[in-house]
């Protein structure tokens, strides 16, 4: 900070103020305050960027966490002020992991915590990530009940994984889990986020709630009631969730029941769509925490990241927070691509059971490669104009995407490609005849969505046809009666043995 005495004799001597002798002494005090100002008002601005960013980064990455490794909180309680404020601003001037490689992966998982059973198993399971080159995120889901391979276990439920490596070594959870879900997507995990269910509903309550607007109403009947886990009256330990459809304010607590709720009477009554409610949560976070009631509360902001201490772990630095915190503070919502793994008729997953009857979801194909192609590609650049986007999405044409080949993951690899480029896919599986030597597209519009057709035969170069064969007909409605398709096709792609990326 500077002196003014000295600013004064600073400014009189400098070349550049060499007439400044002919403004009075008082003048000369008041520009001496407004660049004391200037320096406070930089210092300031830094200082809340950093703690915004850290709250951010925690809350906008869900909910729940691990009360271990307390050493990457501490500082904010140890390190002077101005100390802070140095340590991030050169920090910043080092690559995050992934930076050089052009992508920053983060896990964000969720635990129950203390007091809750299975305190340790990971309720909520995403990966956060960043593309350096184009500035945009995804947020990948990744279902509890996913089995995969656990090191010296054997195959497990995902969510387990935290909860063994805590048992065995407390606070080893997180890069347990990391090393786990980056070998099941063959991409590194540069860094993981925890929080806990008390640190969300918390932090939701300091911000004064938020506002969600919920897709759909449901009804869970047996959401369990908070302290009733061991009511000798069965029925009294689940209390009735109704949530309606619309925009609304929550809390916390019924923020975390809408992220929660697993057992709705409607289609919101599975995992996939309660990933796809926790998403939109952190969404409606993440716009409470950048409003300007938050930034410029700085009451608020201590009571926020007092609560993080207590309830987040992380293996971030300090100065990695700041720096990852300017590349992502200023994505918009259009910028950010979502996607979760799921069963459905498009999805990856299939299910399957346990030797011991458990129920999980197994990659249909056998192996996690249609996963990792989702995950590697999930940033590639759209090639359609703007104009034919929308003349594509006034047409609403439904896609159909068949593996006539006996390729593995053929048909799965396409769909995301053409999601890319706007393409709307209700159905992605094999072929029941698997010898097509050419990509053929049947069109059972008869040339009534020409926007779609056009597209899709110039990215696949594929055939076209109006003729639809009996068998395929037979297919079409077999898949429907069996609910395995979500309704009847526009455009049908088989795929051959010449296809190739969707150009």
């Amino acid at each position: 900070m500077y002196d003014n005495d000295r600013l004064l004799r600073d400014i009189r001597e400098s070349d550049r103020y060499q007439d400044v002798e002919l403004i009075p002494d008082h003048e000369l005090v008041n520009l001496s305050k407004r660049k004391n100002n200037k320096i406070l008002n930089k210092i300031v601005k830094t200082f809340f960027y950093s703690l915004v960013f850290i709250i951010v980064l925690f809350i906008t990455f869900y909910i729940h966490g691990n009360v271990a490794p307390k050493n990457h909180m501490a500082w904010i309680n140890n390190i002077p002020l101005i100390g802070q404020i140095k340590q991030i601003a050169e920090g910043t001037s080092e690559p995050l992991k992934g930076e050089e490689r052009g992508r920053i992966n983060i896990l964000l998982l969720g635990i129950g915590g203390k007091g809750h059973d299975g305190g340790q198993l990971t309720d909520t399971i995403m990966v956060l990530s960043y593309d350096v080159a184009t500035k945009k995120v995804a947020l990948l889901s990744i279902p509890r009940d996913l089995s995969v391979p656990i090191e010296s276990i054997g195959w497990r439920k995902i969510n387990a994984v935290n909860s063994y490596a805590e048992q065995k070594t407390p606070g080893s959870g997180g890069l347990a889990t990391s090393q786990t879900v980056g070998n099941i997507l063959n991409a590194p995990i540069d860094y993981y986020v925890k929080v806990d269910f008390d640190g969300f509903t918390q932090l939701i309550d300091e911000l004064g709630g938020i506002e969600v607007c919920v897709d759909k109403t449901f009804d869970d009947y047996t959401y369990p009631a908070e302290g009733q886990e061991d009511n000798p009256d069965y029925y009294s330990r689940f209390e009735h969730l109704h949530i309606e459809q619309g925009c609304q304010k929550m809390d916390g607590k019924l923020a975390l029941k809408y992220a929660r709720s697993r057992h709705s009477l409607s289609s919101e009554g599975t995992d996939f769509a309660r990933a796809a409610r926790q998403q939109k949560v952190i969404q409606a976070t993440k716009e409470k925490l950048l409003s300007a009631n938050t930034i410029l509360n700085p009451s608020m902001i201590s009571k926020l990241v007092g609560n993080l201490n207590e309830h987040a772990s992380t293996d971030m630095k300090i100065w990695e927070m700041a720096k990852f915190w300017s590349l992502v503070k200023d994505i918009k919502k259009e910028d950010m691509n979502t996607k979760v793994l799921s069963n459905s008729p498009e999805g990856l997953l299939v299910d399957a059971r346990g030797q011991d009857g458990a129920y999980l979801l197994l990659p249909r194909t056998g192996n996690f490669t249609e996963v990792q192609y989702l995950f590697n590609n999930v940033f590639g650049a759209s090639t359609v104009t703007t104009q034919t986007q929308e003349k594509m999405q006034a047409e609403n044409a439904k896609i159909q995407i068949l593996n006539g080949t006996w390729l593995n993951g053929l048909a799965s690899k396409a769909a995301v490609d053409l999601e890319k480029l706007g393409f709307k896919i209700v159905d992605v599986a094999n072929c029941s005849r698997q010898n097509f030597e050419v990509s053929v597209i049947y069109d059972l519009t008869f040339g009534a969505k020409t926007e779609a057709l056009k597209l899709l035969k110039d990215k696949t170069g594929a055939n076209v046809s109006f003729n639809l064969p009996d068998w395929l007909k037979e297919d079409i409605a077999k898949r429907l009666e069996a609910g395995k398709s979500k309704e009847q096709p526009d455009l049908i792609l088989i795929l051959g043995n010449d296809a190739n990326n969707i150009k």
